[in-house]
């Protein structure tokens, strides 16, 4: 006879990996993935350690899931505002704000997300969740194109490009060493406006 769970036992196994995996991103959220190790994210869930080796082999596989969890929550966000109203340019430059802004508020998971020290596992993992922070730029540019806002151009390129320049502008004011960012929507707007010009759009806040 083959073993089936019961309903109540596919609750319980759910129920510990919702755990687990806020267990971890609040612990990345206060401390980077240095912070998160997994004795640390036991005591934090209520579980014993060989317990969070049951639903992760390693401790990789948790960051990739806490990182993908995290990024599909901005892409969410960057989507409304891409599908939004507006011009492409508008929303190309309240996209490019909107993560900004929100990585300063959320520094260290955003520097998880960015740059932080990691294993080649999860470096592999930024690079493809990066590229869907690039699907969504792409397609802002692609509106923009077509209805004459920005010039024709290499779509993929351009986006890779947005994305690498708006994460790599927040590595130092979120990294450890945390760069002093002395008018913070200065900074905000400066990336923003580079972005902007950078796909041959007018550089001006929407609006202004």
């Amino acid at each position: 006879m083959v073993y089936r769970r019961s309903p109540l036992m596919e609750e319980r196994l759910a129920h510990n990996r919702e755990r687990i995996l806020e267990a971890t991103r609040s612990l990345v959220a206060r401390g980077g993935l240095r912070e998160a190790q997994i004795s640390a994210v036991a005591n934090v869930a209520g579980i014993s350690t060989g317990m969070i080796y049951r639903y992760f082999t390693a401790k990789t596989d948790l960051f990739v899931e806490v990182l993908a969890a995290a990024v599909s929550h901005e892409i969410e966000i960057l989507e409304a505002i891409g599908s939004g109203p507006g011009t492409a340019r508008d929303r190309l430059f309240a996209a490019v704000e909107s993560f900004t802004r929100r990585a300063l508020n959320g520094p260290n998971l955003a520097y998880a997300f960015i740059a932080e020290p990691a294993d080649p596992e999860v470096d592999i993992a930024r690079i493809r969740e990066r590229k869907r922070f690039a699907d969504v730029i792409r397609a802002i540019l692609a509106d923009g194109v077509a209805g004459g806002e920005f010039p024709a151009q290499n779509l993929d390129a351009s986006a890779a490009c947005i994305v690498g320049a708006y994460t790599e502008a927040l590595v130092g004011p979120i990294g450890p060493a945390r760069e002093v960012v002395g008018d913070r929507e200065a900074l905000i707007a400066s990336i923003c406006e580079f972005c902007v010009r950078a796909v041959g759009g007018a550089a001006s806040k929407p609006g202004a």
